[in-house]
């Protein structure tokens, strides 16, 4: 070692403090990387890097996407993200009801436009099917339901928990695609009892219901087991949470400058209440 000191040039005294120094993180580097798991945990071990720092700095803890990503190699915590997906387009419109939407994704205010669509959830022994309802203002899910049958009365029910957690708004544009659940005289009869306005993607255009398309994405690259789910109570439950706690309420989105959208409806809300008493 003494002959390697001299060939670096370094001091072996310098070189004995450095080999002797205090390893361990400071009191407030444990705290950071105590955010960072936490945040992780909380994620169900999906997020990385961009996700991880925006949850942390949300927190009260500023952290850039390259810190985190630092940390987390330091901590071996990963998040895998499936690959892309080739999508096929078409342009065919519905005969009777027209695509209003057209891919305006960007909406001004909450309860203007909600998406809804379904996809499918293994559940121990069969497939179950989940229909669910997004508020494109924020990206949040405002309604949902679960059932063995992807039939008509699956989708008026998540329809239903959206029109009355949000308090029954009016003059809405529900936007889906040409699914015979969303077709059906049932669903249709139930949109205008609501007051609603149908919007209805182009004939195996997936792009034209990217959100909700996304939202099961994310959904099952982030939350769901590879292998599913033991029953369907596990799933109603494992999805509820997703819904309402992770992707609600921590869950950093892009379209929301990072911020998850209950944060994002509740800066809207702030807002224009503050116009209101100005006014």
């Amino acid at each position: 070692m003494q002959h390697l000191c001299q060939v670096f040039g370094v001091h072996r005294s310098s070189y004995r403090a450095w080999r002797d120094r205090d390893r361990r993180p400071s009191e407030t580097e444990q705290k950071l990387l105590d955010q960072i798991v936490e945040a992780h945990t909380i994620s169900n071990g999906s997020a990385g890097a961009r996700s991880i720092a925006k949850m942390v700095t949300q927190a009260g803890t500023p952290l850039s996407r390259y810190r985190a990503s630092r940390r987390m190699k330091q901590l071996e915590l990963v998040s895998t993200q499936p690959p892309s997906h080739a999508y096929k387009k078409a342009d065919q419109p519905h005969l009777d009801i027209p695509n209003f939407l057209d891919r305006k994704f960007d909406v001004k205010e909450p309860n203007q436009v909600w998406t809804g669509d379904i996809t499918y959830l293994w559940t121990g022994a069969r497939w179950a099917y989940l229909a669910v309802v997004i508020d494109l203002y924020a990206r949040k899910p405002v309604g949902w339901a679960l059932s063995l049958s992807p039939n008509t009365e699956l989708v008026k029910k998540a329809l239903t928990m959206a029109y009355e957690s949000r308090g029954e708004p009016a003059d809405i544009l529900f936007h889906s695609d040409q699914g015979c659940q969303y077709t059906s005289l049932s669903f249709r009869q139930t949109l205008w009892r609501y007051r609603m306005t149908q919007s209805l993607s182009r004939r195996g255009n997936c792009w034209d219901n990217a959100p909700t398309e996304r939202f099961f994405r994310s959904l099952k690259s982030e939350w769901m087991p590879e292998i599913g789910y033991p029953g369907v109570a596990a799933a109603k439950q494992s999805v509820t949470d997703y819904m309402i706690g992770y992707y609600s309420s921590f869950r950093p989105h892009k379209h929301n400058d990072g911020l998850p959208p209950n944060a994002a409806e509740k800066n809207y809300w702030n807002a224009q209440n503050s116009v209101a008493k100005n006014t």
